[in-house]
């Protein structure tokens, strides 16, 4: 069994084979170069491949070049069609093989303890809950900024997931601080934002304008990121143009907040779709694909979360612009997190390892991970009543 080093999770030996993982032009080379090392110094320029299978296929239909996407691209379901049936094909044996043999990972110690502060400050702390109170949040917010008030070397968490009608409360709490995403790099003084839901969540049935209603709402409150949710009946149905659209529209109303595009992958059946619809919320703007609402089952699962991780990392070489990857959904352990942080920078790299570009959305997870910090730190485990229930 590998053991990884000290400075993150362990890393697998990268595979010889790899395939086509982006649309590109047939007349567009194939990358042929060998996978640096993880100890090799990483290139200031385009995102590092990581060495990993890729899903393998025939070459699809060309990626225009650019961002934004001419909207005749983006807004036309069959140019995206072709674009998005063009991917290589998902191989669920394939995937499901990498990702199972991923979660079997041992990591050092000092590693481990890396890993446990990282997973709490990628974590969305989130309360979405129809007897959701003020003083809820109020307390939710206060859990975020001193996980552990016995411990201040605990980092805070990433963000404070809620409502849109609480999104004044949170932002209250966390000292109305304005966005600043310098603060999402490791380097920076840790703040904690606000995130609301937005776009008739969970199921995303409403008309344009309430969404972008409901969005405004949220960002007129003060949320710093917006988790909006797809419309799946239209997505399955092969309107993607409908899809894109909305997402546009929501990327335009968001104005200075980070958008969150959610999957809800539970609901799209295969993973060849989830491919697609990955692909669809990056031409059309989202900064970072989520998994799930946490309201469907399956919610994230470690073969969806590969296949997200896999497009981004695609999306990236092809493009050149990073967007960032959600879980949510039945993460609920540092075993779980632990496994998932593996699986980041096993797929789509280090730079991932980052609350601007990986995050967790969850409630109990967050006292595990303290747990589980306090016995290596310790050498026992702190009872759960050592923490807060908030």
């Amino acid at each position: 069994m590998t053991e990884g080093s000290d400075a993150g999770p362990g890393v697998a030996q990268p595979d010889a084979a790899r395939g086509t993982g982006q649309p590109q032009s047939p007349s567009q080379p194939q990358s042929t170069g060998q996978p640096q090392s993880p100890s090799q110094p990483q290139s200031t320029g385009q995102p590092q491949s990581t060495g990993q299978p890729r899903s393998v296929g025939q070459p699809g239909a060309q990626l225009p070049a650019g961002r934004p996407w001419p909207t005749e691209i983006v807004a036309s379901d069959a140019a995206l069609r072709q674009i998005l049936h063009g991917l290589p094909g998902v191989d669920q044996v394939g995937v499901t093989e990498r990702a199972a043999a991923l979660a079997t990972r041992s990591i050092k110690r000092d590693a481990k303890l890396w890993a446990l502060d990282a997973a709490v400050r990628m974590i969305d702390l989130t309360t979405l809950e129809g007897a959701d109170t003020p003083g809820k949040v109020r307390g939710l917010c206060a859990k975020a900024r001193r996980p552990d008030p016995a411990d201040p070397a605990v980092p805070p968490v990433a963000a404070v997931c809620v409502y849109p009608d609480l999104v004044t409360v949170a932002r209250s709490a966390l000292d109305g601080s304005a966005l600043d995403s310098s603060a999402l790099d490791s380097s920076a003084v840790p703040q904690v934002l606000v995130a609301s839901v937005a776009t008739a969540f969970p199921s995303g049935r409403a008309s344009l304008a309430v969404k972008l209603a409901d969005v405004a709402d949220a960002v007129a409150a003060g949320a710093d990121e917006v988790d909006m949710v797809i419309d799946r009946g239209a997505f399955l149905a092969g309107r993607y143009g409908q899809v894109s659209e909305e997402i546009r529209a929501v990327r335009e109303a968001c104005g200075a907040a980070h958008l969150k595009v959610i999957l809800e992958t539970g609901e799209l059946v295969t993973l060849d779709n989830v491919a697609r619809a990955s692909w669809l919320a990056m031409l059309s703007g989202a900064d970072f694909i989520k998994t799930s609402t946490g309201k469907v089952s399956p919610a994230a699962t470690p073969q969806v979360a590969l296949v997200m991780l896999a497009a981004v990392r695609d999306y990236a070489d092809a493009t050149g612009q990073r967007v960032g990857v959600k879980v949510a959904g039945g993460v609920r352990t540092a075993k779980d997190a632990i496994r998932y942080l593996v699986l980041t920078r096993e797929t789509a790299g280090a730079e991932w390892l980052s609350p601007a570009l990986f995050r967790i959305g969850a409630s109990s997870l967050l006292n595990d991970l303290l747990m589980q910090r306090s016995k290596q730190l310790a050498g026992v485990y702190a009872g759960a009543d050592y923490f807060t229930m908030d």
